[in-house]
C-alpha cells in the first residue's frame, strides 16, 4: 500500500536543494520520517540558547525570520520562503541555537530528523559542497540598504555605466556564409559573389577556413593585371584569418579589426583556424550593429522623414532594451534612455504632422504623455495615454481652435499606432475632444476631480495627474502642475479617497503565501504583476507625493527617493519601494520580452525559485507601504 503522505513530501522536497541532489530511495527514506507541524504567526520554532533539537527545517508554506536582540529589540537578520531550509547549521556546528526563529504568519514546516540526513551528506561530495556554500553566506540580512539594492539587481552590477554600454553586448554574426574552395579559379569566385551580391566570402578547406577573398583583392590584385583571372582563389585570397569564438563583445571585434587592419572575422568552433566555420563578422555588421546604439538611434529619430523610418528605429529600440536586460543593466539607466528615445519619437511625430497641418498652431499648445509614459515607466510596447493642452483663448474662438488641435491629435495618434504605441481602448488621447482643453479647462476638470470624487474621478486622476510634456510650451504645462499642486494641498477628503484606492489592489500573496492567480478569463491562473504589484505601489507613490507637495517628479522610484528625503521616519522604507518598483518593472518587462508582449501576465511556472522569491519581497515592502499609507491618510473609514 502506498505511503501517499510521505509521497507527496517527497514531491515537494526533491524541488529544492539539498534534496533534489538525493536519490529516490534516500528521499522516500526521510520523507517518511518526516514531522509537519503548524505555527500560527509569532509562534517561535525555537528560541536563542535553545538545546539543539537533532532535527531540521524546510518551509512548506509561510515564511519563517531569523531575529536576533539588538537592544532589547528583535532585529531580522534572515528570513525564509517556501523551499528554504533552516536550522541546520547548529546542527553541524553543534552549537545552541544563537537566534530565535519565528513564524512570520501562518506557517507549515516539514521538520526532518538529522540523524538520517547527515549520513547521506557526508557520503554526498555535492550535499557536502552546498551546505558549505549555504553555511558561509549566512550573514545576509536582506533588510540592510546594501543589501536589499544587491538583492534586486538594480543598484551596484555595473556601477559606472558609460555610454559604450553597447560595446559590451555580444557581437552579431552571419552564419549562412557563402564559400569557394581554394582550387577555385578566381573567374569563379567573383561569379558567386555577384551572383550573392556580397563584397567577401570565405576560401576554407573541409570546412576549415584558409583565407579571404574580398573586393579589394579583386580590384587590387586582378583587375591590375597583377593574376589571370584563371588562377586559383588560393593566388589573392588574404591568410591567415583571424579566428574567435563566437562569444565575443562587439568591443573585443572593433579592436581586432583596427588591430591588425582588416574587415573581416571567421567564428569557428572553438575560437582557432582548426575548426570549422561557422559564422563570419564583417566591418559592415559592425556599422550595422551601431544602428543600435542610443546616440545613432537618437540622431536617427531627429533626421527621420518618414513614419516608416520611426518604426523601424522603434524596432531596434526593442533590440537595444533587450540587450540591456539581458546584461542586467540597473533599470534606472535603462529605463532613462529609452524613457528619451521614445519622448524623441512623439516630438518627431508631433513636428512632422504640425508640417502637414500647413498652417501654424493658432496658439501656444503642449503634447502631454500621461500615465506610464508620463512617468517615465513606459519600456515596452503598451497602448498610447496622452492629452493635449493649449493657450486660453476667447469664449467665441475656443470650438475653432480645438478643432484646429483634434485635427493635429487625430494625425500624431494614427502614426503612434503605426510605430506600435497602439490605441487606447478607453480613448484616453488627445484625439478625444475630452482631453484637448484649454489651460483652464484643464484646471476646472483637475478641481472638479477633486471635489466631486467618485470611483470614475479618481481611476481619471490616477491616469492624468501623471502628465509629462513631451512637446510644446512647457509654461501651459508648468502652470497645470502649480494648479494641481494648489488644490491637492491639504485636501484631506481627496487624499484620503486616492489613498483608498491606493490599497484596493490587496497583497499579491494569499494564505500561505501563494501567489494571487487570476481566476477566469483569457488569463486564467496567469499573475497579472500589474494590478497586483506594480499599480499599488505607483499608486502610494503619487499619492504621498501628493501628500508632500512635490513638483514635476512623475517617475515611481524617483518620488520613493524623494520621500526618503522628507520623510526620514520612513526612510528605509520609502528606498525598498524605490527598489522593489524597479524590481517589478524589471520582471515585467524581462518576461514581455520572453513573450513578446506587454509583460502584464506571466505563468508561474516560468520564474525560477529565485525569481518568486525575489517577487515574494517585494510583496512584503508593498503591504508594508499599505499600511503606512492607510494609517497616514485614516482610510478605514473608506475601505
Amino acid at each position: 500500500m502506498k505511503n501517499t503522505i510521505a509521497e507527496r513530501v517527497a514531491d515537494f522536497l526533491k524541488r529544492y536543494p539539498p534534496f533534489e541532489l538525493l536519490n529516490k530511495s534516500q528521499l522516500l527514506e526521510i520523507s517518511s520520517a518526516v514531522k509537519i507541524k503548524y505555527f500560527d504567526k509569532d509562534d517561535p520554532v525555537y528560541k536563542i540558547n535553545d538545546a539543539l533539537k537533532n532535527e531540521f527545517y524546510i518551509v512548506h508554506k509561510g515564511a519563517v525570520s531569523l531575529r536576533e536582540d539588538d537592544h532589547n529589540a528583535l532585529l531580522v537578520v534572515d528570513k525564509f520562503d517556501e523551499g528554504d531550509v533552516f536550522g541546520l547549521r547548529p546542527l553541524f556546528a553543534k552549537e545552541n541555537y544563537a537566534h530565535n526563529a519565528i513564524a512570520d504568519e501562518s506557517t507549515i514546516l516539514y521538520i526532518i530528523p538529522i540523524e538520517l540526513f547527515k549520513p547521506m551528506a557526508e557520503s554526498n561530495s555535492v550535499i557536502g559542497k552546498y551546505l558549505i556554500e549555504s553555511f558561509a553566506s549566512n550573514t545576509e540580512n536582506p533588510y540592510t540598504q546594501k543589501h536589499h539594492a544587491a538583492f534586486f539587481s538594480d543598484a551596484s552590477i555595473i556601477k559606472n555605466p558609460t555610454d559604450n554600454l553597447f560595446e559590451l553586448q555580444p557581437v552579431t554574426y552571419i552564419t549562412k556564409i557563402i564559400t569557394a574552395k581554394l582550387d577555385s579559379k578566381i573567374s569563379a569566385v567573383a561569379q558567386k559573389m555577384h551572383k550573392h551580391q556580397i563584397g567577401s566570402i570565405v576560401i576554407v578547406e573541409n570546412d576549415i577556413p584558409m583565407g579571404i577573398i574580398t573586393d579589394k583583392d579583386l580590384r587590387n590584385k586582378v583587375a591590375t593585371g597583377l593574376h589571370n583571372i584563371d588562377d586559383t582563389a588560393a593566388s589573392i585570397m588574404s591568410s591567415p584569418v583571424l579566428c574567435y569564438k563566437s562569444n565575443m563583445t562587439i568591443a573585443q571585434a572593433r579592436i581586432t579589426m583596427m588591430k591588425h587592419h582588416i574587415g573581416h572575422i571567421c567564428i569557428t568552433e572553438d575560437g582557432t583556424p582548426n575548426t570549422k566555420l561557422i559564422g563570419l563578422v564583417s566591418e559592415h555588421d559592425m556599422t550595422v550593429m551601431e544602428g543600435n546604439n542610443p546616440s545613432v538611434l537618437m540622431k536617427a529619430i531627429q533626421r527621420s522623414d518618414s513614419t516608416k523610418d520611426l518604426k523601424r528605429i522603434r524596432e531596434k529600440m526593442m533590440v537595444l532594451l533587450k540587450g540591456y536586460i539581458m546584461q542586467n543593466i540597473p533599470l534606472t539607466h535603462i529605463s532613462k534612455i529609452i524613457f528619451e528615445l521614445n519622448d524623441a519619437t512623439i516630438k518627431r511625430i508631433v513636428e512632422r504632422c504640425l508640417v502637414k497641418m500647413k498652417k501654424e498652431p493658432p496658439v501656444k499648445f503642449a503634447w502631454m504623455s500621461i500615465g506610464s509614459q508620463g512617468r517615465k515607466e513606459q519600456l515596452l510596447h503598451t497602448d498610447q495615454d496622452n492629452a493635449l493642452v493649449f493657450e486660453n483663448v476667447p469664449e467665441e474662438d475656443l470650438e475653432s481652435v480645438r478643432s484646429y488641435f483634434l485635427t493635429l491629435a487625430k494625425k500624431v495618434n494614427k502614426r503612434l499606432n503605426t510605430i506600435g504605441f497602439v490605441f487606447c481602448d478607453a480613448d484616453m488621447m488627445a484625439k478625444n475632444p475630452r482631453w484637448c482643453l484649454s489651460l483652464d479647462e484643464w484646471k476646472s476638470q483637475f478641481t472638479d476631480w477633486t471635489i466631486y470624487t467618485g470611483n470614475d474621478e479618481i481611476l481619471l486622476s490616477s491616469i492624468f495627474f501623471d502628465f509629462d510634456i513631451s512637446y510644446g510650451d512647457a509654461t501651459l504645462t508648468n502652470a497645470l502642475g502649480d494648479h494641481l499642486l494648489e488644490i491637492t494641498k491639504g485636501n484631506k477628503i481627496f487624499l484620503s479617497k486616492l489613498a483608498a484606492n491606493a490599497l484596493r489592489s490587496a497583497s499579491p500573496l494569499g494564505f500561505f503565501r501563494q501567489f494571487l492567480l487570476e481566476s477566469d478569463g483569457k488569463h486564467k491562473d496567469f499573475f497579472d504583476i500589474k494590478k497586483r504589484a506594480i499599480m499599488p505601489v505607483v499608486d502610494a507613490g503619487r499619492v504621498l507625493a501628493l501628500n508632500y507637495q512635490i513638483k514635476t517628479l512623475n517617475n515611481t522610484a524617483e518620488r520613493f527617493e524623494r520621500l526618503a528625503d522628507l520623510a526620514p521616519e520612513n526612510r528605509e522604507l520609502y528606498l525598498s519601494c524605490s527598489y522593489a518598483h524597479k524590481a517589478l518593472l524589471k520582471f515585467r518587462t524581462k518576461h514581455g520580452l520572453i513573450n513578446n508582449d506587454n509583460g502584464r501576465f506571466i505563468k508561474l511556472e516560468t520564474m525560477t525559485k529565485e525569481e518568486k522569491m525575489k517577487l515574494k519581497r517585494c510583496f512584503k515592502t508593498i503591504s508594508n507601504i499599505q499600511e503606512v499609507v492607510k494609517i497616514k491618510f485614516n482610510v478605514s473609514g473608506i475601505l
